[in-house]
């Protein structure tokens, strides 16, 4: 796992760039780093900078930037290609030689045989820069899933590239402003969702796509997609779908075990819950006897301990426990805001969680993370079919009946952040129901917090969400949030905020349910088998082939939660109202108004915490950052 950075200039001068970008991404990779200055043809000077967190092949042969020397081309890559090891046997059949053992050289070897057609054939977690020298073109290209970030600016005289969006801020070439269509994303999910960023000029390569750059020009383009992949369609009950749940036991277990290559030790990270528990069930099945890790708050309402202990009993696992108190979570709040790269409403648990674990001695570690999104593990995957069923009868409602049934509804439901939610869908059509049960703040809030005219916003918000909903529209219910889940939240907040909070540490994750050929499969899958089942995720927990301790099957779903509740009305309330209160009329198309009256509703509660909390993020990064 790696920093890269790269700026394509005619105006010479990188060196000093490529320096501060080393700097800026020494987090992401402490153990090497490179730079290198090519001459184009055509195209002035490009400049590659690397920082390396050795995982494969420790040796100086795999360091970068990498050149390759039969076709000149150059790469930067960061991320792991599970797969390395069979594609390179067969490159070399074919007559291909390599002089390390890695992985970013197989990459190299790929695209010189095979062009463009060798991405889809990566399977693994990836974001990576290709310089083609023949065809005097640079390729961006990120991994199907969305699991490693890579974003780029394209216009003026340079083109830049980085793993994170403060390492493009930093260069000084980039004006420091927030993005309109971003803050608003941000607004309405907790996350701004991609292909905007939050700041004006910096995109994101989508999740899936190459973004090619020659003279002047950048061109975007999908190499692989899950739903293109899977190609079933919603009614389907043919051969292929109940063939991928036969294979899903051996899809799991591959899944699971090729995430295990690597050159230095690898631990789970467990909580005691089914999907955590899984991997290490499905890695004791084979003959292995992982590390596990689990943190362990010292106060018995937070402590998951039981479970976790439970799991390494059984499982035999050399498991380690790393205690905390609440007191230990709330020091470490101001340093996690810090090494946010973009604000999120998400994320301090996994930055907690990656500083014990890096104190720790831990360096790669597996999570269960994609098993909800897969196997159908959110409330989401029954309330989202259901709330389409009642849109359908509300969008049969007279218009001039629509707002007082609306107005009704949020007085009847106490008029608090679930009912105003349930009246939007009442009132407007437009919204999809998965993306009401996401919503951070209504329609209605967005625009009291944005300051001037917004339209421009709501259209891009608008036309984002239409988007989602015409790639999925040929999936069954269940399947149909399935891909919501894992192409929107999924991507957008957790494994974002997983990447930029665990790399701030030095710390990779790796997420085996997120594996190309086992999401393929699960698309297969017809929705409804997934919520069938007396258990929990039962086609996950049949797929492991190990029977899980009855007590973690059937306990209480929970997320690593933090008492934020109570921290922000008494430890943290302070700098949150001095944030709230006097900041906010500094930063640029926020309403200082609604913000207070959020802050108020807050304290007489009547919002919950998320909506100040997400608020307070969003000004401490702009403090930090613009």
């Amino acid at each position: 796992m790696c920093g890269i950075f790269g700026i394509l200039s005619k105006d010479g001068g990188l060196e000093q760039h490529l320096n501060d970008a080393v700097r800026s991404l020494a987090h992401r990779g402490p153990d090497d780093s490179g730079t290198e200055i090519i001459d184009t043809r055509s195209s002035g000077q490009l400049g590659l900078a690397h920082t390396r967190l050795a995982i494969i092949d420790l040796s100086p042969l795999g360091n970068q930037p990498m050149c390759d020397r039969r076709s000149g081309n150059w790469i930067v890559f960061n991320g792991e290609i599970y797969n390395f090891r069979e594609l390179r046997a067969e490159l070399e059949s074919a007559g291909a030689s390599f002089r390390s053992h890695s992985d970013t050289e197989v990459i190299l070897a790929a695209y010189r045989a095979w062009g463009e057609n060798a991405f889809p054939k990566l399977r693994g977690m990836f974001a990576f820069a290709l310089w083609d020298a023949n065809r005097q073109r640079l390729l961006l290209a990120r991994d199907p899933m969305g699991i490693k970030p890579l974003y780029y600016v394209c216009g003026g005289k340079q083109f830049l590239f980085a793993s994170e969006v403060r390492a493009l801020l930093r260069t000084g070439l980039i004006p420091q402003e927030l993005d309109p269509d971003g803050l608003f994303s941000y607004l309405a999910f907790g996350s701004v969702y991609e292909p905007h960023t939050i700041v004006k000029g910096i995109n994101a390569v989508p999740a899936g796509n190459v973004v090619s750059f020659q003279n002047g020009c950048a061109h975007v383009r999908e190499f692989w997609t899950p739903l293109s992949a899977s190609d079933v369609p919603a009614d389907d009950d043919s051969g292929s779908s109940k063939d991928a749940e036969a294979r899903l036991s051996d899809l799991v277990r591959d899944a699971v075990l090729s995430h295990l290559v690597s050159d230095v030790p690898v631990g789970v990270f467990l909580s005691g819950g089914i999907d955590s528990s899984s991997l290490v069930a499905v890695m004791s099945k084979a003959g292995i006897r992982p590390s596990t890790f689990s943190l362990v708050f010292r106060e018995t309402e937070f402590n998951e301990a039981p479970y976790s202990r439970l799991i390494a009993r059984t499982f035999g696992t050399n498991h380690h426990e790393i205690m905390v108190s609440q007191e230990d979570a709330l020091a470490g709040l101001s340093k996690a805001l810090c090494d946010m790269d973009q604000p999120t409403i998400d994320g301090i648990n996994t930055w907690l969680l990656s500083s014990w674990a890096h104190t720790a001695g831990v360096k790669v570690a597996l999570t269960g993370l994609g098993a909800d999104e897969m196997f159908g593990g959110y409330s989401t995957f029954h309330r989202v079919p259901s709330m389409e069923l009642a849109a359908s009868g509300f969008a049969r409602l007279p218009s001039a009946l629509r707002k007082p049934v609306a107005a009704s509804i949020a007085v009847l439901g106490g008029n608090n952040d679930r009912s105003r939610k349930v009246a939007s869908l009442t009132r407007d059509d437009s919204t999809h129901p998965y993306f009401l049960t996401r919503t951070l703040f209504t329609s209605n809030e967005r625009q009291a917090l944005f300051a001037g005219d917004c339209q421009a916003q709501l259209n891009a918000l608008q036309e984002l969400e239409k988007t989602s909903m015409s790639a999925s529209q040929g999936l069954d219910p269940v399947n149909r949030v399935s891909y919501l889940e894992s192409s929107c939240y999924m991507r957008n907040t957790l494994l974002r905020d997983s990447d930029f909070m665990s790399m701030a540490h030095g710390l990779e994750l790796r997420v085996p349910f997120l594996d190309h050929a086992l999401v393929k499969a699960c698309f297969r899958i017809p929705g409804e088998r997934k919520l069938q089942g007396e258990s929990p995720k039962s086609l996950l927990l049949s797929g492991i082939g190990v029977d899980l301790p009855r007590e973690v099957v059937n306990r209480p779903k929970r997320g690593f939660t933090l008492p934020f509740e109570h921290w922000m009305r008494a430890e943290m309330r302070g700098p949150l109202e001095e944030s709230l209160l006097q900041e906010s009329p500094s930063v640029s198309y926020l309403n200082p108004r609604a913000i207070a009256e959020v802050w108020n509703r807050y304290l007489g509660r009547r919002t919950s915490w998320s909506r100040p909390w997400s608020l307070f993020v969003l000004l401490r990064w702009c403090r930090e950052n613009l």
